[in-house]
């Protein structure tokens, strides 16, 4: 038999090791060090990717469950490291998958709206990236609204009360008594990863657990690609916090 630790390294079929942190997947980076007595994890400069050390016998499947069992840390240390991006005129933000351009002018109506691939709004200037927000909200609510109905009708439900979340972990949630909510940062991206995340929680109304009965009907729920949609979440989730604090 030989070293653990060495087998592991030299293992070239492997996935390449992620830890889950709330709607994103992170690569954990593995390094083992001849003076290391035990494991230790940090986020990396660029906050791209976790590190963890170890002694340089240990098992890669036991710095994955380190790192995994630290997710709430990994998280809070994104949250420290994301900076935030202040809205300025001219800026874009990004709609339905699409970007849109903040087109702001002084003479311009307070109210935002969108003309093609502008955003038309006035108002004073230290104030646009509230009110900006607020009209993504507003969007939100009616595409949500619109989604939840579509997919109760599928399971031949009731549309429950729609709540918008601003959660850090979370994209979306069913609590007991039936209300829905869904992270309103959910309306840049684009329709169809919007929509498997309502048509996920429409499915938690009928199977309040991750069961093979829940993914069955979850798959005769969406109308679209459950897997492009998941992927598209865990590869560009956090870029929908870098704006709106």
């Amino acid at each position: 038999m030989g070293i653990p630790g060495v087998i592991d390294w030299l293992r070239r079929d492997r996935p390449d090791p992620v830890v889950e942190v709330g709607p994103a997947l992170l690569p954990v980076e593995i390094r083992r060090h001849p003076r290391a007595t035990r494991m230790t994890l940090r986020l990396a400069p660029d906050g791209q990717a976790v590190r963890v050390t170890m002694p340089r016998w240990g098992r890669t499947d036991d710095a994955l469950g380190f790192a995994r069992s630290r997710a709430d840390w990994i998280a809070a240390q994104l949250d420290q490291h994301r900076p935030h991006e202040a809205l300025a005129p001219g800026a874009t933000i990004w709609f339905r998958g699409l970007p849109v351009t903040v087109d702001w002018s002084p003479a311009s109506r307070r109210n935002p709206a969108l003309e093609g691939e502008r955003l038309v709004c006035g108002g004073p200037a230290d104030m646009l990236e509230r009110r900006v927000q607020r009209w993504l909200e507003r969007q939100a609510l009616a595409l949500m609204e619109a989604d939840l109905a579509f997919y109760c009708d599928r399971a031949g439900l009731a549309p429950p009360a729609l709540r918008l979340s601003r959660a850090q972990r979370r994209w979306g949630s069913c609590s007991s008594k039936g209300t829905v909510r869904i992270n309103w940062r959910l309306v840049q991206a684009p329709d169809p990863v919007r929509r498997s995340v309502v048509a996920h929680e429409v499915a938690h109304l009928v199977h309040f657990d991750h069961s093979p009965r829940f993914h069955r009907l979850l798959n005769q729920l969406y109308d679209g690609d459950l897997a492009a949609a998941d992927a598209w979440l865990k590869r560009e989730g956090r870029t929908l916090y870098a704006r709106f604090g």
